[in-house]
């Protein structure tokens, strides 16, 4: 055999790896659904309430750090898009960590990427439970309780089929696109017509006047990098749904692709014209930056439409973290990382196990809510912060294994490839690094933080010690 025809069967057998937790599943995702999941990823929590504390703190300059934070973002979801064209798998980056790092490696992205939407779970029913309070009539029912109804309503949803998850992905992600347009179309208008907000006359006096684009110096905008980080935590799941629609090689190049001029015109348009339109210091953590806006504006009804337009994004954010986790769990629980039951599927092929067993942690949330409601969205936030970039370190050292594979011919790399690799993983990696550096130099919260990491590392290998034998009797089965 040459050496060309060896190198062919190679890549043919390397290629041929089965996750068993991709078994089982529908097809029913269809194209709509997933481009209209690229965007909900890439719009959510972060974005709607986060941007307004985070405007008060570093002022105009956010629009910088969702800017670089937005490009690290693109470089992810690009590096798993070629995964998932290489493989699609509902399993995605933990199935692509156990065939090229083995259970270990899958063991460690798939537990991090649910402490991930774990705790970004507590902080979308926190986020809920703040919104519903804009109105009178839930200002008097606490909001532990607020918080469970957020919870109880999407894992019902969630719980029916992926069919339903979808529909309802679809609808809250076009209620959020078309919201941004409207305000990014208002906007411009009162930016370019100088009409008068509460006072405040739209423009660059509002950054020139009030310190710049950087009102309270460069440290701040550094320091809310980590926060800004948690507004993409979603971008990843559309490499996750992928495994449950038909054709992903013709879908999910065009999603991915449209992430990055969405992050452009979305985050950083929509930051930029919050700043001319009214001075940093009018925002504050405890509004979303767009009901501030149209609630200093005076149009009758219309913070209250934008409030729910962003009560739609928090619960949207609830539905594709129970969504997502419950894949990946059942991914791990075949392979026995897992707990057995979190691998379990209803009648409606929805891994119901994982879904219910991300829920209980949402019940937790619950209980912080009622405990200290005040502090409970910025605590999550720190830790959902942790799982974010430990679950991106790991889809890029997933692209880094596969790329040398391909380099040493045992795969072939589809036509979608993550532009400039090695390079562009290696920059990645260095930057998820330094944002935990600024956690660390923000103190507080974040500097607790990371602080934990050596609980959480521990965690992480006590927990493999108590799986490892039932993975490896899993994977002697298999073999």
């Amino acid at each position: 055999m040459s050496d060309r025809t060896l190198t062919e069967a190679t890549a043919e057998a390397s290629s041929r790896h089965v996750d068993a937790g991709d078994e089982g599943y529908s097809k029913d995702l269809k194209s709509r659904h997933i481009n209209m999941i690229a965007i909900g990823g890439a719009i959510g929590t972060g974005l709607f309430l986060g941007a307004g504390g985070r405007l008060a703190g570093a002022g105009p300059s956010l629009a910088i750090a969702y800017a670089v934070c937005g490009v690290f973002a693109f470089f992810v979801v690009r590096a798993l898009g070629e995964l998932v064209l290489y493989r699609p798998s509902s399993g995605a980056f933990v199935s692509y960590a156990r065939e090229f790092m083995g259970e270990k490696g899958a063991y460690t992205a798939g537990w991090l990427y649910f402490l991930n939407w774990s705790t970004t779970t507590v902080a979308d029913i926190t986020a809920a439970a703040t919104y519903a309070h804009f109105w009178s009539m839930f200002t008097d029912i606490p909001q532990w309780v607020l918080a469970f109804i957020a919870l109880a309503v999407v894992l019902t949803a969630n719980l029916i089929s992926v069919k339903y998850f979808g529909e309802m992905e679809f609808w809250f992600s076009l209620v959020k696109v078309a919201a941004l347009a409207i305000f990014l179309i208002v906007g411009i208008y009162l930016v370019a017509t100088s009409h008068d907000i509460d006072g405040s006359t739209p423009g660059l006096a509002n950054i020139t006047d009030h310190g710049g684009i950087f009102p309270t110096g460069v440290l701040p905008m550094l320091l809310v990098i980590q926060g800004v980080v948690f507004a993409y935590a979603s971008v990843e799941l559309c490499g996750v749904a992928a495994g449950e629609t038909e054709n992903p090689e013709k879908i999910m190049p065009k999603a991915i692709n449209s992430i990055m001029w969405r992050v452009g015109l979305f985050y950083v348009g929509s930051v930029v014209l919050l700043a001319l339109l009214l001075p940093y210091t009018d925002y504050s953590a405890d509004q979303s930056p767009f009901v501030t806006v149209f609630d200093k504006l005076g149009v009758p009804g219309a913070a209250g439409i934008m409030n729910l337009v962003v009560l739609t994004a928090a619960l949207s954010s609830l539905n594709s973290g129970l969504y997502s986790t419950g894949r990946i769990l059942r991914s791990m629980a075949m392979s026995g990382s897992a707990p057995k039951f979190t691998g379990l599927m209803n009648k409606g092929k929805v891994p119901y196990g994982g879904v219910l067993f991300t829920a209980a942690f949402g019940v937790a949330g619950v209980g912080l809510n009622a405990w200290m409601p005040g502090e409970a969205f910025e605590i999550v936030l720190n830790l959902a912060s942790i799982g974010i970039l430990g679950t991106w370190a790991m889809v890029m050292i997933c692209s880094l294994f596969f790329w040398r594979r391909a380099q040493n011919g045992l795969v072939e790399r589809p036509g979608y490839k993550l532009p400039w690799a090695p390079y562009t993983q290696i920059v990645t990696l260095i930057f998820l690094v330094t944002v935990l550096v600024l956690m660390w130099c923000d103190g507080g919260v974040g500097r607790t933080t990371v602080m934990i990491l050596p609980g959480i590392a521990a965690a992480l290998v006590g927990g493999w010690f108590l799986v490892r034998r039932r993975v490896a009797e899993l994977a002697a089965s298999r073999d």
